[in-house]
């Protein structure tokens, strides 16, 4: 079930805090943020844009750091709200003419309970909280920030027979 999951999607939507990094945010005396991201899920990320597949980043803060690293990996579709992201996340997949089946939604927290809810393949990093697990489809090997996006990149790209292909781009 999973795999037929996997298989169908077009779109893969992930929360920043507690699935792209390990859900700490490190706060400066000056006011800077920082947050620490792990290099394997970025690499996951362009494995997904050369398969073709769209990215996007729907996060309930506002953070300059997350919108760095959005450029930084050439994601181009970055909605930054308050709230719940139901809403959000139905307009994202409309504009981008992606039905919610389509899509792929990895959260942790409550905030993302409604897009988890309605998506067709909801991943959830181990750390989540009880009620969002509750919804997945997936719940990934690896932790938030520490390769839970790359594990779920993979498991799409193979379901959709796309990752040896992917990777033979970087085979000798």
């Amino acid at each position: 079930m999973v795999q037929e999951r996997a298989a169908r999607v077009k779109l893969i939507v992930l929360d920043v805090d507690g699935v792209m990094t390990d859900g700490r945010i490190v706060v400066s005396s000056s006011g800077e943020e920082t947050k620490f991201f792990n290099v394997q899920d970025g690499v996951g990320i362009n494995l997904a844009h050369e398969a073709g597949l769209k990215v996007a980043i729907l996060s309930a803060r506002q953070s300059k750091v997350t919108e760095l690293r959005a450029a930084e990996l050439n994601i181009k579709d970055v909605v930054l709200c308050n709230g719940p992201k139901l809403e959000h996340f139905l307009a994202l997949a409309g504009r981008l003419g992606i039905s919610p089946e389509e899509a792929a939604c990895v959260g942790d927290d409550i905030h993302d309970l409604g897009m988890l809810s309605r998506c067709g393949l909801a991943a959830v990093p181990p750390n989540a909280v009880d009620e969002v697990k509750a919804v997945a489809h997936y719940v990934t090997a690896a932790p938030g920030g520490h390769g839970a996006v790359r594990e779920v990149v993979e498991l799409i790209l193979r379901a959709q027979g796309k990752y040896e292909a992917v990777l033979a781009r970087f085979r000798p």
